[in-house]
């Protein structure tokens, strides 16, 4: 077998929203919404500094709702910059670019290879030195925006045939739940056609699902939202004379998404934890400081300072000065160390024994324990929701909004409803005005869920 090297990329979204970044200064704005293209040129540059022999790029090139002239153009743009340094490039279309998707209706470029959706097609690969063949690409596009027939099982080798085979698939491996159930298979599926090499797209976090053959999700080239954390990139995969494949990982992301444990545990007040945000924001800004990063603290521990924190208003007034110190690096172009604090996830405590108050003969102890079933079972959170939410069921706007809470919140809820009764229930005094942080079932809850709701819209959540 000769041996060859191609980067693999999915999920590129080019010009697509930044979810969960309402009212952004509009320097900000607009850089989150070159960092897509940006991190296309970059995928460019690596192709071509690793001198690759061909690019797959594995579904989602861009968004149909966001499938602007712009991110049509660029796209061609960097296609033909490949095709100038000789490198060949596979395409296929996923859930969210199909086949019947608005674009351009031109050809791709000769060295463009774009796969169709009435069954998966061979492309034949060559080595940019010699133009020897030296893999057979198979891939297949989605049609339309909704496939959900296992696609995988319409694979098969080209027969005869001795070179190297790659399968561009754009879906759902093991049904991961926080991803659409498009194109569904299981690694079993893929491992068992014979291919030497699955090119996945769909899932954002990259992974490598199994070693040999490699089935692998490279995530997408540029995170968008809190929940698209850590780096984001392509692979180079380098096959050996002997069909081998060595992946090595690439960043392309000028944004970086994170979450920062930050535990209030040993924080005497408010200038206390006020200078530790300071000094987290200054680490990160020196961890990274050629990227800009966007950040979520998440608050953790127990302390004095969880009463500062359930105040209404204190973390809300170091946000906005944390967002106007960042605002004025961005007005001045300094984007390359810029650490934007997106927001801060409460879920702190007072200073309790916990453990001992778990163990009491006492309606808190008991509250305590049905709390901590709960966390642990789903059925029996479901049971708790249900009968604590009841009375807001009977309206129908509110109904709908209950129905379309994942359980990640529902336990953020219980959470909160359970640091609640400490507080009620162990003599301590509930700083003024939290007690819009009402135990579930109360009315305050409906501003939450309302809240939660509006909450998630705007991150994009919904469908």
């Amino acid at each position: 077998m000769i041996p060859f090297r191609f980067l693999h990329a999915a999920d590129l979204h080019l010009d697509s929203r930044f979810a969960g970044l309402a009212h952004l200064p509009q320097d900000i704005r607009s850089y989150l919404r070159e960092s897509t293209f940006a991190a296309l040129g970059r995928l460019v540059g690596v192709a071509i500094a690793q001198q690759v022999d061909f690019v797959v790029i594995s579904g989602d090139v861009y968004d149909v709702a966001d499938a602007s002239l712009q991110a049509q153009l660029r796209f061609r743009e960097a296609l033909e910059e490949l095709g100038s340094q000789g490198i060949q490039v596979f395409v296929i279309h996923g859930n969210h670019d199909p086949l019947d998707g608005p674009r351009l209706a031109s050809a791709p470029p000769e060295h463009v290879t774009v796969f169709g959706g009435s069954g998966p097609g061979f492309g034949m690969a060559r080595r940019r030195s010699d133009g020897q063949e030296v893999a057979v690409v198979s891939g297949i596009s989605y049609p339309t925006a909704k496939v959900t027939e296992n696609t995988a099982l319409t694979f098969s080798r080209q027969p005869g045939s001795q070179l190297f085979h790659i399968a561009m698939l754009h879906g759902n491996v093991d049904g991961d739940l926080q991803h659409e159930t498009y194109s569904p298979c299981t690694r079993r599926d893929l491992i068992g056609r014979g291919f030497d090499y699955w090119a996945l797209g769909h899932i954002h976090k990259r992974s490598i699902l199994h070693e040999q053959p490699p089935v692998v999700y490279p995530g997408n080239i540029q995170g968008r939202s809190i929940k698209e954390t850590g780096a984001k990139g392509c692979y180079i995969a380098d096959v050996n004379e002997d069909g081998a494949v060595a992946l090595h990982f690439h960043e392309l992301d000028g944004i970086r998404w994170q979450v920062c444990e930050l535990p209030i545990d040993g924080l005497a007040d408010e200038a206390a934890w006020t200078r530790a945000v300071e000094l987290a924001v200054e680490e990160i800004r020196e961890s990274t400081p050629q990227l800009m990063s966007v950040v979520r603290f998440r608050l953790t521990g127990r302390g004095d300072v969880h009463k500062v924190l359930a105040e209404k208003g204190a973390a809300d007034d170091l946000l906005s000065e944390l967002q106007r110190r960042e605002a004025v690096r961005a007005a001045r172009k300094e984007y390359a160390g810029l650490v934007w604090t997106e927001g801060f996830s409460v879920e702190t405590g007072l200073a309790v024994d916990r453990e001992r108050l778990l163990l009491e003969d006492s309606f808190l102890g008991e509250l305590l324990r049905l709390a901590g079933r709960s966390m642990e079972n789903a059925d029996e959170l479901d049971g708790l929701m249900s009968a604590a939410l009841r009375p807001l069921l009977e309206n129908q706007e509110l109904r709908r909004l209950l129905a379309a809470t994942g359980s990640g919140e529902k336990l953020e809820w219980l959470r909160a409803a359970a640091e609640l009764g400490i507080t009620l229930l162990s003599g301590m005094e509930e700083p003024e005005g939290s007690q819009e942080r009402a135990m579930p079932g109360t009315p305050p809850v409906i501003d939450d869920i309302a809240a939660g709701e509006n909450r998630r819209l705007e991150r994009g959540d919904a469908g």
